[in-house]
């Protein structure tokens, strides 16, 4: 599982390191895709395999299925970290997220994934988002509440 909000740094050549902590579920391989709001996903190689089962399973006929697939498959990037626990964010994955080596950037655990976001975005997304989290009063996850 992974968890917490961490700092790193992104070189020039669009390599950022991953957390220490989560760099042991990682090291059989990573596939980087593009996620909502403007961020990056990373997904633990078998967790990404099951993600994409299910995006399979969905109805062709459906158009909204067959824009998210091909966005979401067109996007994708697999690698295995390097000895340092350095992966690459290709070109394109850095510009979507807007993500830059002087801003650094944001890697968010977020329980089967790991979540990249440019620092200014990750804030607006948590100040837009933390009102509604601190007075939720409705169940949002069945069971959960």
């Amino acid at each position: 599982m992974f968890l917490g909000t961490h700092h790193p740094k992104l070189d020039d050549k669009g390599r950022l390191t991953l957390p220490a902590k989560f760099r042991e579920d990682l090291l059989e391989g990573i596939v980087l895709t593009k996620g909502q709001d403007r961020s990056l996903i990373v997904w633990p190689a078998e967790e990404f395999a099951d993600h994409a089962n299910r995006i399979l399973q969905a109805s062709r006929s459906d158009a909204r299925a067959r824009a998210y697939s091909r966005v979401f498959f067109s996007s994708a990037f697999d690698q295995v970290p390097d000895r340092q626990g350095r992966v690459t964010i290709p070109p394109a994955l850095r510009d979507y997220a807007r993500l830059d080596p002087e801003a650094g950037c944001v890697v968010v655990g977020n329980h089967a994934t790991v979540e990249i976001w440019n620092p200014a975005e990750w804030d607006r997304y948590l100040e837009s988002q933390e009102p509604q989290f601190a007075d939720l009063s409705e169940e949002v996850v069945p069971g959960l509440f």
